[in-house]
């Protein structure tokens, strides 16, 4: 079995939590690396560990016409420079196991994206980079389901595993968190993180001019589900970050604005300070006596 890694015991150990952010993809890398300043800047301010997130491949885009961004070689140079200029590590996704060797010498964190969290083969190719996985609960599972997943990766000889709620199948065009899961997920016995802003997606539900469907959101509700999980006491927020989401290429519509991230991230880490989500209650059945 591989050590534990020191990022992996300052993420558990964080307090209140840690924060995974960045804007979905990779658009450029002049971009990146000013969201990545700014982020880095409020995070550092409100006392968050950061590590920054971008991908370099939406590889599950609702159209073959979509933006994908710039592709493994190119992005993970990107990401490199991030890495090194602001001294952040970084986290990025997966979709092939063929990938995972590559990306585990740039990422400090791979996610396992949620249409994936089943794939043995990708977990285990993770795993055996030895880098923090993160694995994103499918839309279709159970929260059961992640223990099977994190026990996969801890078999394959890596224990730094964590495991993300993002919103269950309500539907065709439509999500819902329920938050019993981060309570349940915690059997898995690793880290649970919270993906605030892909949970809001509505998958295939917009459609667009000339035919066609992409995923719509529900950005306005972004607080209400972050402020539900740090409540429950997550170890770990997840969310997309874009300093003008109207343009983005990618989740527009469930990317939180960067001018309200200082904002939320304050009223979010006084949640998560009064709140004992962390810890079990403990229910007292015997008769009440006068």
């Amino acid at each position: 079995m591989a050590a534990t890694s020191p990022l992996y015991n300052q993420l558990k150990d964080a307090e209140p939590f840690f924060l995974l952010a960045g804007p979905n993809v990779i658009e450029s890398e002049e971009h990146i690396l000013r969201m990545a300043k700014h982020i880095k800047h409020i995070a550092t301010k409100v006392g968050l560990p950061l590590v920054f997130k971008s991908s370099f491949d939406k590889a599950n885009r609702t159209s073959s016409k979509s933006f994908r961004g710039p592709g493994m070689a190119e992005g993970l140079k990107i990401l490199e420079k991030v890495k090194v200029a602001y001294d952040l590590p970084i986290v990025t996704d997966v979709h092939e196991a063929y990938q995972c060797e590559e990306v585990g010498k740039v990422a400090d964190i791979i996610q396992i994206p949620a249409f994936l969290c089943r794939q043995t083969d990708l977990l285990v190719a993770a795993a055996q980079t030895g880098k923090i996985i993160n694995i994103k609960k499918g839309q279709f599972c159970a929260p059961s389901v992640m223990e099977n997943s994190a026990e996969k990766i801890r078999l394959a000889g890596n224990p730094n595993v964590m495991v993300c709620e993002r919103g269950t199948m309500f539907g065709y065009n439509d999500l819902i968190v329920d938050p019993r899961n981060f309570e349940w997920m915690r059997e898995a016995n690793c880290p649970v993180v919270a993906d605030i802003t892909h949970a809001l997606q509505q998958p295939a539900g917009k459609k667009l001019e000339g035919g066609g469907v992409a995923s719509g959101g529900l950005r306005e509700l972004i607080p209400c589900i972050a402020r539900t999980a740090v409540a429950v006491g997550v170890d770990g927020i997840f969310m997309e970050v874009h300093d003008d989401p109207l343009s983005a290429p990618v989740d527009g519509p469930t990317q939180w604005p960067l001018r309200h991230l200082e904002e939320l991230l304050e009223e979010l880490i006084a949640i998560a300070r009064v709140t004992k989500g962390k810890q079990r209650f403990q229910i007292d059945l015997t008769p009440y006596r006068d």
